[in-house]
């Protein structure tokens, strides 16, 4: 009890027993030696100062003249004040008047007594359900599991048949919903739906008396009173507030008519509000677990893909997996996510993007990885020959076929197959393709045994295969077949930040393969590889290097070397176009730059120190510059 319902209180007491001042004062334990006092005046605070705690032998009284002279009152009754039957205090009304209280008076005052009783006793329901709603939800994950408990501690401040709870999202949609009685799913739904209809009413809440009397027009579908009714239920009480992410209904079912009234609603509202806090702190909690567990997932991934790039075997020359730009490292991580399943894989991209390099890597962080990989380029081979070399044959199959043969598909057992250009493939051969995949089973030409293929299947195209399949030229089963899991891999036009970085790769390859240091690339060179559009991806950036490193015979690579004729229009052209120049002009700033050092300004330069000696010399450039 509020001070300020403490007053109220008062002027309403003092229509039935006229007094000075009043005081309630409450011990909150037996050992407690000063009560807790609400008064409207000072003086009758003093008196219970003095007074010792109640006992449950204390009854209604009229008080002694003597015991309240002191503090300037003739006239007081003290009444003592229970709960759970147990007296925790005393209610005490003093007049100034002499002989102003009788026994008339003390009969009318305990109807005061027993009112601030029952106040109390339900200030201590509501305490008591908090607490124990505190107890109940604590460090529950999901509200749901224990909203019959919650509907059973509610019950003992507003009682009820049914509770129910609803979460609207800002769309209208109910996105967490809860009922404490899950037995009759169909009136349920309307039960929670109900639980939406405050957030359309001005007063933030909904009330209804009696169904069977009032007509509900908030609700659809138009026989929900019908339904409500056939499930017994009479009456209900929704309170709606808003939380940090959704907006809340919570609501009240009795099958008693008038079951609720508008002195339910400012509990009911605080119960929503406990509630809509304790699921607000649940979702923020929730969202937190979620980008813990992603960031944690995101970086096990990285981790995989770098130990898988790592740990692929570089021998393959270009196959190798290089790169940095986010495009690539996002195909590289679908591949981690897909490579430790059976799963077949469609890998998109224009040739020369390194689908060869993805189907290896997702071989190697494969369960498969001790087996073979398999490689089938659809393209290079006519029709015949394809279904020959991929399903094999039986001797005297065709003409010419002296011999059994196994085909790739044997040949990968227990690893994978990679069909390159799998759109090039014809439609008999796609008819097999399809065969195998459902049915992991073949037979070789001209043979009529069934064989089991212990193989994953990883296909790659650079044709739009749902054209494909518009234009009748590829099976749309086969293609659904096929891309279960699609990996698209970007054009090197896309992929900028990695230019370079093949460019040194494929550099030191060359160095190796001449057998000389790698050669370096002057600034208009480099420009003239970021800006030229590489339609023909890795594979044609690898050429021109390599060309490119032929004829710099062991000096730098300038832009004449690279013959891109796009790349040579978007270029400045430099004062002078002698090579000659170019290199000299280098390697003056590279010996200043090494401050003379011969051996760091060869290695920088990518020559010999015989070769830089010569240039030296060739160029008049003094050793110590």
């Amino acid at each position: 009890m509020t001070p300020k319902d403490f007053r109220a209180l008062s002027a309403f007491a003092a229509l039935i027993v006229p007094h000075d001042e009043v005081c309630l004062a409450i011990w909150a334990s037996e050992r407690c030696p000063l009560p807790l006092v609400l008064t409207t005046g000072d003086a009758v605070r003093n008196i219970h100062k003095e007074s010792s705690p109640p006992t449950d032998k204390d009854v209604a009284r009229l008080m002694n003249q003597d015991e309240i002279a002191s503090y300037g009152f003739s006239s007081g009754i003290q009444l003592p004040v229970r709960v759970t039957n147990r007296v925790v205090g005393f209610l005490t009304l003093l007049s100034r008047q002499s002989r102003a209280y009788g026994e008339d008076l003390l009969f009318k005052s305990r109807a005061l007594a027993d009112y601030v009783c029952e106040s109390l006793s339900q200030e201590q329901v509501v305490a008591r359900m908090f607490d124990d709603l505190l107890k109940t939800l604590a460090g529950v994950l999901d509200i749901r599991e224990v909203f019959p408990r919650i509907s059973e501690i509610v019950a003992a401040a507003i009682p009820h048949d049914r509770l129910t709870l609803a979460f609207i999202d800002d769309e209208g949609r109910l996105a967490y919903t809860a009922s404490s009685n899950e037995d009759e799913p169909s009136v349920n739904g309307l039960l929670l739906k109900v639980s939406d209809l405050a957030r359309s009413i001005a007063d933030g809440y909904k009330l209804i008396g009696d169904l069977e009397h009032e007509v509900n027009p908030f609700v659809e579908p138009s026989d929900f009173r019908d339904h409500m009714l056939n499930a017994g239920y009479r009456s209900f009480l929704v309170p709606h507030i808003s939380t940090q992410f959704h907006a809340l209904g919570l609501s009240f079912w009795s099958r008693q008519p008038y079951a609720f009234n508008l002195w339910n609603l400012p509990l009911a509202r605080r119960l929503a509000e406990f509630v809509g806090m304790v699921l607000s702190h649940q979702q923020l909690s929730e969202l937190a677990r979620t980008a813990a567990e992603e960031r944690a997932k995101a970086e096990r991934l990285e981790r995989r893909v770098h130990a898988l790039t790592e740990e692929l075997d570089a021998r393959t020359g270009y196959s190798r997996v290089v790169g940095q730009s986010a495009p690539w490292k996002a195909a590289l991580k679908r591949a981690t996510q897909v490579a430790g399943t059976e799963t077949t894989v469609l890998l998109i991209g224009d040739s020369g993007t390194g689908k060869e390099v993805i189907a290896r890597f997702i071989h190697r962080a494969s369960i498969r990885k001790a087996g073979p990989l398999v490689a089938l380029n659809c393209a290079a081979l006519p029709e015949q020959l394809l279904e020959s070399e991929l399903f094999g044959y039986e001797r005297g199959a065709f003409t010419g076929a002296h011999q059994s043969k196994r085909g790739q598909i044997e040949l990968a057992a227990g690893g994978v197959l990679f069909l390159d250009e799998v759109s090039e493939m014809s439609r008999s051969a796609q008819a097999k393709l399809l065969r195998l995949l459902q049915e992991r089973e073949f037979q070789r030409l001209g043979g009529t045994r069934i064989q089991k293929a212990d193989i994953r299947i990883i296909a790659a195209t650079n044709q739009d295969l749902k054209k494909a399949v518009v234009n009748g030229t590829f099976r749309e089963d086969l293609y659904y077949r096929l891309s279960v899991f699609d990996i698209q891999l970007p054009p090197l036009r896309n992929r900028t930040d990695d230019i370079l970085l093949f460019a040194e790769v494929f550099l030191d390859d060359f160095a190796k393969s001449f057998a000389r240091p790698p050669a370096g690339l002057t600034r208009r060179a480099k420009e003239a590889l970021l800006a030229y559009s590489w339609p023909g991806n890795v594979r044609e950036l690898r050429n021109v290097l390599e060309r490119a490193a032929i004829l710099s015979d062991g000096g730098l690579i300038d832009l004449d070397h690279l013959s891109l004729e796009t790349a040579l229009e978007l270029v400045p052209a430099l004062p002078s176009s002698d090579l000659n120049v170019v290199e000299r002009d280098t390697i003056q700033r590279v010996m200043l730059e090494c401050k003379g050092n011969k051996s760091k300004a060869a290695k920088r330069l990518g020559l010999t120190r015989m070769q830089l000696y010569g240039r030296l010399q060739k160029y008049g450039i003094q050793e110590s510059a």
